[in-house]
């Protein structure tokens, strides 16, 4: 019941699952109907509910009611049976999403959510409760938001707000019996200013009383104790855009070093994402003086993130549309303009409203970002969904690599540490850092060894192509392909050849080989 509007198992990736017991639902994922005068509402005459007192519920969206609060009173076993601890149903929906999900593909995301600058109240009862909405608080995901958490229930809420307005949301928690939890929702609801959403946080796994509160306005029904991802989740699932279908994925790659081809292994990886997995993906340079995603894709150089940074408040679909230069059915470019006529000082903010608004056209954005260090660079490869560092195996990129990934595990406490790929493995002639040492002293095993082949790279840069259209036999073409596996979570089509012989490659295609 820790889901007031139930989604398809298959929405949910990696780590994250989401307790789906006793949560009803009718088509499309509604809340069941009351169900009549037998359930905890009655109907007069007319239709309308009425609660056990005769009077319509109360609500925390308008129009709101003012009545006598209700006394708490004993359930009746036929109205209120507390079920607690045994959950067959959620418990065979999360063990379902958690074997079809991709955990080694993934490595741990969250959900993909974006919540918007607002205020959210905490009053939180349980310690582990106040330490996951400090953790939630924290995530990027809620970076734009204002989180304040406060020790209490609650009848801690309803007398702050009995002085001050009520913040869009509001997050209470109440470990007492359902029939007391509803007289003090409905004693919060007399204090809540009209539009404030509110997510009860309970004790009882009870249908009936998911029912009863949603019936009485409030958002959401979670069931203690909560992990920080189940909390960040309902909050997105509540200010969901209904304009905007889905927020995409991004993905940021970075170099550790200059020249260690960060670019490269960012456009042909999302080249392969496109054409080889099929799915729409855009890439953003953001090196605006030295970009070189116009040169790889044989483009002329256009000013769309330019002009995209510099007007953030403006941008719509249409707008970006217009911006955006297509490369292929499924690949789209945001060109940096590579001049040095302008200093670009862009602020923070233009580059994260700029991101925000890309990823709403696309179910994949790869952010190109360069080899520089500043506040929008801190705040960009934190928010990413992904982060790839791209490094070469010498002390300078190890050094640079262990600062990064250090900085960005502390920046996101409830990710999976960014991802790395070593390029430019066994150049002639040059000392080496071996893949598994260079791993172990970062702590983090390389997801892709990319070996050195500059006979293929510089004649795919010289012509404008990628590695999978110049080189599409060479062990890079097969190492970006895997990697845009890795990042995008999904695996590659399976081809059938003239014999009838699958031969797609994927990640599982070698478990299910029939051996002879």
């Amino acid at each position: 019941m820790t889901n007031a509007f139930p989604r398809p198992v298959e929405d949910f990736e990696d780590e994250f699952d989401l307790d789906m017991g006793y949560v009803a639902s009718g088509p499309g994922g509604a809340p069941l109907p009351a169900e009549g005068a037998d359930g905890p509402y009655a109907t007069d005459q007319g239709g309308a509910e009425l609660d056990h007192e005769g009077r319509p519920p109360l609500q925390f969206t308008p129009p709101a009611v003012a009545a006598a609060p209700v006394q708490p009173s004993a359930p009746a076993e036929s109205q209120m049976p507390a079920v607690a601890g045994f959950n067959p149903v959620g418990d065979l929906v999360a063990g379902a999403s958690a074997a079809f999900s991709p955990p080694a593909l993934g490595g741990g995301g969250g959900p993909e959510v974006s919540v918007p600058r607002i205020a959210i109240h905490v009053f939180a009862e349980r310690q582990d409760t106040l330490g996951a909405a400090e953790r939630a608080g924290q995530d990027r995901r809620l970076s734009r938001a204002t989180t304040q958490i406060r020790v209490g229930g609650v009848a801690a809420a309803v007398e702050a707000y009995q002085h001050e307005p009520t913040p869009p949301l509001i997050i209470v928690e109440c470990l007492k019996d359902p029939q007391t939890l509803l007289w003090e929702v409905d004693q919060l609801a007399e204090v809540c200013d009209a539009g404030t959403k509110v997510v009860v946080i309970g004790a009882t796994n009870d249908i009936l009383l998911f029912r009863e509160l949603m019936r009485r306005g409030v958002s959401e029904y979670l069931v203690a104790p909560l992990q920080p991802l189940q909390l960040i989740a309902a909050i997105g699932g509540l200010f969901n855009d209904p304009a905007q279908p889905f927020v995409g994925r991004s993905i940021a790659f970075v170099g550790a070093r200059g020249g260690a081809g960060a670019s490269s292994v960012a456009h042909n990886t999302a080249y392969a994402m496109s054409e080889r997995i099929g799915a729409n993906t855009v890439i953003v340079d953001y090196d605006l003086p030295f970009g070189t995603a116009g040169l790889d894709f044989n483009q002329d150089p256009l000013n769309g993130v330019a002009d995209a940074l510099s007007q953030p408040d403006r941008l719509d679909p249409v707008l970006l549309d217009r911006m955006m230069v297509r490369c292929t059915d499924k690949l789209s470019l945001f060109a940096a303009p590579a001049t040095l006529d302008t200093d670009w000082d862009i602020s923070p903010e233009a580059f994260e409203e700029v991101t925000t608004q890309i990823r709403s056209t696309a179910p994949f954005v790869v952010l190109d970002l360069p080899h520089l260090w500043s506040g929008w660079m801190r705040r960009t490869l934190i928010a990413a969904d992904e982060v790839v560092v791209v490094a070469t195996p010498d002390l300078a990129s190890l050094r640079n690599a262990k600062n990064m990934i250090d900085l960005i595990r502390q920046g996101r406490p409830n990710d999976a540490p960014p991802r790395l790929v070593l390029n430019q493995v066994g150049v002639p002639g040059r000392p080496e850092i071996p893949a598994k040492e260079f791993g172990s002293a970062l702590g983090v095993h390389p997801s892709l060894v990319i070996p050195f082949d500059p006979k293929v790279f510089g004649a795919a840069a010289n012509n404008g192509q990628m590695i999978l259209d110049s080189g599409a036999k060479s062990k890079a073409a097969d190492a970006f392909q895997m990697l845009a596996q890795i990042v995008s979570r999904r695996e590659l089509p399976m081809l059938t050849g003239p014999k009838g012989k699958g031969e797609g490659k994927s990640l599982f295609s070698g478990l299910f080989k029939k051996k002879t």
